[in-house]
């Protein structure tokens, strides 16, 4: 069985390139420049991007079980997503391994939650063979939301979310590369082990930092005014906002059994995650 990766030079990607490289399990980094890949024993690099079908395709070649990690937020994602999984559709492999999200829906109130749903509908009408790994926000991103003034701004309201580590993520797909046929067909929600509110990420962040951290529930229109220096594209914009959305309609509080369920082991944490480094 030959094993491809994409996303080696980033975290989850990167994390699973490593794990699979410490068992000894050979595969193929997919990169999009062989200079940044990581140097790693029994591994190949190719070079391609989503976006470019024919390097695609030759990436591809031979691979029969592949970890496609969701490309950068970008206006035309959703394009690159379906380019490469025609690629690999026509360069023969046979099952692929993508990260979704928990709340992927044709009509989700994060809007790029609606790129996942897009992505894994282009995957279920090629004859591959799939398992769709939808994570929650990552916990790791919470403390990126505290503003210098340590605040959290958006309107999230009082909702929950139950915010997963890339870690856990990344291990969850390691267990699937090591046995795909096992978890062949399957759709895993990966969540953490509790829903948190923003209040309550924020107070974690602000005893374990030793900072005062709190958190503002904005309005909506509130949310983009303060958002507006950055100059984004509407569509970032949208999604900017909808994180928090998403989190106020209790679309995200959900708490999910199958990071333990796949890999043996509870998920982490906000405090663990952030007292890791």
């Amino acid at each position: 069985m030959t094993i491809a990766i994409t996303g080696a030079t980033g975290n989850i990607g990167g994390a699973v390139a490593r794990a699979l490289a410490a068992d000894g399990i050979p595969f193929r980094m997919i990169v999009r420049d062989a200079a940044r890949a990581p140097q790693l024993p029994g591994t190949e690099v190719a070079v391609a991007t989503y976006a470019d079908a024919e390097a695609a395709r030759t990436a591809l070649e031979g691979v029969d079980v592949l970890l496609m990690v969701s490309g950068a937020e970008a206006q035309d994602r959703l394009d690159q997503h379906r380019t490469f999984v025609a690629a690999a559709a026509t360069a023969g492999v046979r099952h692929v391994v993508y990260t979704s999200f928990v709340g992927a829906a044709a009509d989700a109130t994060f809007t790029l939650g609606r790129d996942h749903w897009a992505t894994e509908a282009a995957i279920r009408a090629t004859d591959l063979g799939h398992t769709f790994l939808r994570d929650s926000f990552y916990l790791d991103f919470v403390e990126d939301l505290v503003g210098e003034d340590g605040v959290i701004r958006g309107p999230a309201g009082d909702g929950a979310m139950a915010a997963v580590a890339r870690a856990d993520v990344a291990r969850v797909a390691t267990a699937v590369l090591r046995d795909p046929a096992a978890h062949l067909d399957r759709t895993y929600e990966l969540t953490g082990p509790a829903a948190i509110t923003l209040a309550e990420a924020a107070a974690t962040v602000s005893e374990v930092r030793g900072r005062p951290v709190s958190y503002h529930p904005e309005t909506v229109d509130e949310a983009y005014a303060s958002r507006a220096r950055w100059q984004p594209e509407p569509w970032q914009a949208d999604a900017w906002v909808s994180t928090y959305t998403a989190i106020a309609e209790g679309a995200l509080s959900h708490v999910s059994g199958d990071v333990e369920r796949v890999t043996g082991r509870r998920p982490v944490s906000l405090r663990e995650v952030l007292t890791a480094d």
